[in-house]
């Protein structure tokens, strides 16, 4: 239990498309670094330090300032051997810890079976936005997706049953390719996704809240505003799941991933500051993360698909600071011209599964791997 009294609880924030941890946490004193950005670089004068190697974008300047409180921890250079640079299947290994074979289940949805084994709340689990990540998909567990938190609650019969059709329409479609049309229908016959009875617990989710901060107009923001709504309504949720995307930054990096920076980290600041205000930020941590990090060497205007990357953690049972090594950018130490994990992302899982919420992590992330001692309870 959180000091609070009440269970602890993972929000976890996907980056989709691949975020450039260069230019996130920047190695600002390496001459290696601007040799191989000469378009997109940031200005050494305008990394906001956090030692004399590195520092946040200063379009990050939010989460500087939670780093800064010991809040946030950074892990450099995770990743997974071998790389794959396919976001299909780089996110598919990141959401179900195979990166030998397609796994049918997702680490998240073994958690929640774990946390609710008699499938008694259909929000033990509660995706915000459009689809089901497969990283919450598991054999007989019960997972709430919500595209839009103030519709969901209101809706007619005829509506709900029809999102619910179209979900579960989609989730098919997606995953049959993966793991075979039987799988699939013997999933979906057997869990469901009981969207109206999901919707019935969140009506009043909406009508319970009220706050002082005022999150920005944009779907990070919007997602996380939603997900403070649930989590304030006490409606025994463990597990969020959110999506920001538009990390593809093949082309025009400069001026999106500083527009992406911004909304992400105002969206996780104001989300902080709304638990905060309600005291309901001592059971929650937020785990961000992205399917791999970009190449070393800019393409003239952004950045092709790469290896290694980086995570971050943020709570109040987080101990803040830097965690692994920050990968190399000698040339005769990159993987193919990419930034070389040096930490594998099953030891973040595992970090998280048997510090944070106390559940044995081998069965969950396929065996043993290194722990960080990121988290204080």
């Amino acid at each position: 239990m959180a000091k609070n009294g009440k269970s602890p609880t993972l929000v976890v924030v996907q980056l989709s498309g691949g975020n450039d941890f260069m230019n996130t946490v920047i190695p600002y004193s390496n001459g290696l670094y601007y040799d191989n950005r000469k378009t997109i670089g940031v200005p050494e004068e305008s990394v906001l330090r956090i030692n004399d190697a590195v520092g946040f974008n200063p379009n990050a300047a939010p989460l500087k300032e939670l780093y800064d409180l010991g809040r946030m921890a950074i892990i450099q250079g995770v990743g997974y051997a071998n790389s794959s640079r396919s976001h299909f299947r780089s996110m598919d290994i990141w959401h179900t810890c195979d990166p030998d074979k397609i796994a049918t289940e997702g680490w998240l949805g073994k958690v929640v079976r774990r946390l609710d084994p008699e499938k008694s709340n259909p929000l033990t689990a509660v995706s915000i936005g459009r689809g089901l990540p497969r990283a919450l998909s598991a054999q007989e567990v019960p997972v709430t997706s919500v595209a839009d938190l103030d519709n969901y609650g209101l809706m007619s019969g005829f509506s709900a049953e029809q999102q619910r059709a179209d979900a579960l329409d989609l989730f098919k479609r997606i995953y049959t390719p993966a793991i075979g049309t039987a799988a699939v229908t013997d999933y979906l016959a057997r869990t469901g996704i009981d969207v109206l009875r999901g919707a019935e617990m969140l009506k009043k989710a909406p009508a319970m809240y009220s706050s002082n901060v005022e999150y920005a107009d944009n779907p990070i923001a919007k997602s996380l505003r939603d997900v403070a709504r649930v989590h304030l309504a006490d409606l025994g949720t463990r597990i969020f799941y959110t999506q920001h995307g538009g990390y593809d930054t093949h082309a025009n990096e400069a001026p999106t991933h500083p527009k992406l920076l911004t909304d992400l980290s105002r969206a996780i600041a104001d989300f902080y500051r709304d638990l905060e205000e309600h005291d309901a930020a001592d059971n929650v941590v937020i785990l961000v993360f992205t399917e791999f990090g970009r190449r070393v060497q800019d393409n003239g205007s952004g950045t092709d698909h790469g290896a290694g990357g980086g995570a971050y953690l943020i709570g109040n049972h987080v101990r803040g600071g830097l965690y692994s090594e920050y990968p190399s950018l000698e040339p005769g130490k990159l993987e193919n011209g990419d930034l070389r994990h040096t930490y594998d992302f099953r030891g973040l899982y595992s970090t998280l599964l048997e510090q944070w919420l106390d559940i044995e992590p081998t069965q969950i992330v396929g065996g043993k791997f290194e722990q960080l001692p990121m988290i204080a309870v």
